[in-house]
């Protein structure tokens, strides 16, 4: 064994931007190329428009102006601008930065002068500009090495900063902005800023009704009572009920949108539950209470600590130095504001209190069927043939849900044995479903616990009591691409968004894309997705290739089924919107309308010809 060398060289000292070069995961999260809302493309845009947002919650600019063409991005606001002598320091000298000093910045996002550096460091160009009282200054980058350092010169526009970045190639290959996650963000600013006006490539974003527009825009079902909007000093929310199953929340600081959550949101789901269980008098279950909310809050924290560089959980246990909890804090806001509330409106409180009875009435309906199906579940969990799990779950250093974890669910012995010989078993877990699903449509959630193949994907993913116990990240449902994997498929999402909609409304549910084509010659292979993949490689392989038509998940061996769910792993979110009104397209496609279906695919119906393989 060859001795390990640890002297004086082996010693590093990383200059800042090549530090974040090196470990992008450590400031803006994953990389990737643009197709999910977590890319590291779109945290470059958010660390950007957060200062410009700041500006705006201090009282400065009315409006943000954006344009992204061809992965060139350019943010304009009207705010005060950055101070002139620091234009440099504050975009390329880390723990640099005017958010330190509260009082300059009293509840901002950005605390720790790391962003816009982030910014610099990953893009391949970037031109930060400051307009101040008649003067301007301007540098330019490249890698985060200065290109042009622009003196300050007079100049005619109004206040504010401009920012023009390019993420780097390098960093972000092949990479794509696209509007549908870029106009989600924008919106979350503008409803959590009201009177913010944001204009995006030609569309303008603006919000007068706070988080009821916020819930407006997101809720897939109708509320059935008027939505309660309070607020008041650094905190306001929004609640009402819908005809679902779940728990709907948002959440929000400092105009962040906290994803996961934090001490802010289980203050909130507390606070709610005893208010109205206080409220109505009654001995009533808090599950029973929350099954069906649709909620916002959003608060505003002096020096936030987050769990992470990408803010997606908030840490804090005080709203400031000084302050009180926010337990404490948000607690007293909604038992002074909602239980008024409630008492001024008692039709919207005899609605909210029907809800939560039919809610209790259903769950003791359904309480012997869950002991033994609970017990039935955790029976099969010791020796259970249909989940393979994974070895990890948890950052065993901080406690929290490894973003790599996965679980495939997928249907016959030949799929199930080709991943599961194929995965990384550290992250990825199988699920094994035995022929086509029930249709669950119309059925209430006591089938969740009559039918043995729905309970004990229930308990392998940990999600009966809610979304806090969910095991994996990405819950990937992987079937063949033909009429009968398409079915498996439709049922499987009709099973969650009858019982489960805040696992998909949350973006955990995704659809596993296989190559449809092998095209290979004896040098080299390439896999196809689609009919224009297909081509393309033919004509790059050059004459008479072989082509492999795959027709099901299990003819894919093993050994190429790796290429597929390792780092070229293709997925496709499956979301849910306003505008897609779930409940009439289930009762469309899942309800027992056999003939207006029939008739729908007589006229839809297009023949394609066979491809020749």
């Amino acid at each position: 064994m060859s001795e390990l060398i640890y002297e004086d060289e082996q010693i590093q000292t990383l200059e800042w931007w090549e530090h974040i070069r090196r470990r992008p995961g450590m400031y803006i999260g994953k990389t990737g190329s643009g197709n999910y809302a977590d890319d590291g493309i779109y945290v470059l845009l958010k660390e950007t428009l957060d200062n410009a947002v700041d500006e705006y919650m201090m009282g400065f600019g009315k409006s943000i102006n954006i344009t992204i063409d061809n992965g060139v991005v350019t943010v304009r606001d009207y705010g005060r601008g950055i101070p002139l002598g620091k234009v440099v320091d504050v975009s390329s000298k880390m723990n640099t930065g005017g958010k330190y000093d509260s009082k300059a910045f009293k509840k901002s996002v950005g605390l720790n002068g790391v962003g816009i550096k982030a910014v610099n460091a990953l893009s391949s160009y970037m031109l930060v500009q400051s307009f101040r009282d008649g003067e301007t200054k301007s540098v330019e980058y490249r890698r985060a090495h200065t290109e042009e350092d622009v003196p300050i010169m007079p100049t005619d526009q109004p206040n504010g900063t401009l920012v023009n970045f390019i993420p780097d190639e390098e960093i972000f290959d092949n990479y794509q902005y696209k509007d549908e996650f870029v106009e989600l963000l924008l919106k979350n600013y503008v409803f959590l800023n009201s009177g913010l006006v944001i204009n995006y490539n030609g569309k303008k974003f603006y919000s007068k009704n706070g988080l009821v527009d916020l819930l407006n825009e997101y809720m897939t079902s109708d509320s059935i009572y008027p939505i309660i909007h309070l607020s008041g000093t650094d905190i306001e929310i929004a609640i009402t009920h819908a005809n679902q199953y779940g728990e709907e929340y948002y959440s929000f600081v400092n105009g962040q949108f906290t994803t996961q959550g934090g001490t802010h949101l289980s203050a909130f789901k507390e606070s709610v539950s005893r208010v109205i269980k206080e409220y109505f008098s009654k001995n009533l279950e808090y599950s029973d209470i929350r099954s069906g909310i649709v909620a916002a809050v959003a608060i505003k924290v002096e020096e936030p600590v987050f769990e992470s560089q990408t803010k997606t959980k908030l840490g804090s246990k005080d709203m400031g130095p000084g302050g009180p909890t926010i337990s404490k804090f948000i607690g007293d806001f909604i038992k002074k504001e909602l239980d008024n509330y409630l008492h001024k409106t008692p039709d919207t409180a005899d609605v909210l209190l029907k809800k939560i009875l039919d809610s209790e009435k259903e769950r003791k309906a359904i309480a012997g069927v869950t002991k033994l199906a609970r017990e039935r579940a955790k029976k099969a969990g010791l020796h259970n043939k249909k989940l393979r799990d994974c070895r990890l779950h948890y950052n065993d250093s901080k406690g929290e849900k490894l973003e790599e974890t996965c679980i495939f669910i997928t249907e016959g012995d030949s799929a199930s044995g080709s991943i599961t010989q194929s995965r990384d078993p550290n992250y990825q877990a199988v699920f094994s479903l035995r022929g086509k699903p029930l249709n669950t449509f119309g059925e209430t959630k006591q089938i969740v616990y009559k039918n043995e193949e729905f309970n004990l994907l229930q308990a392998a993913l940990d999600i009966e009591d809610g979304l806090e116990g969910l095991r994996y990240n990405k819950v990937i449902i992987a079937t063949d691409a033909d009429v009968d994997g398409m079915h498996i498929r439709l049922l499987i999402i009709t099973f969650f968004l009858q019982f489960f909609p805040d696992l998909i409304k949350n973006n955990h549910v995704f659809i596993l894309q296989t190559p449809l084509f092998r095209v290979r010659n004896k040098k080299e292979t390439l896999y196809c997705y689609s009919e224009e993949e297909r081509l393309d490689a033919i004509e790059k392989l050059g004459p008479n290739p072989e082509i492999t038509r795959f027709k099901g998940l299990g003819e894919i061996s093993p050994g190429e089924f790796k290429h597929f769910i390792g780092k070229d792993l293709r997925l496709d979110p499956v979301n849910m919107r306003k505008q897609d009104a779930v409940k009439e397209m289930l009762e469309f496609y899942m309800g027992k309308n056999t003939m207006e279906r029939q008739s729908f695919i007589i006229n839809n119906l297009v023949v394609e010809e066979d491809i020749a393989v």
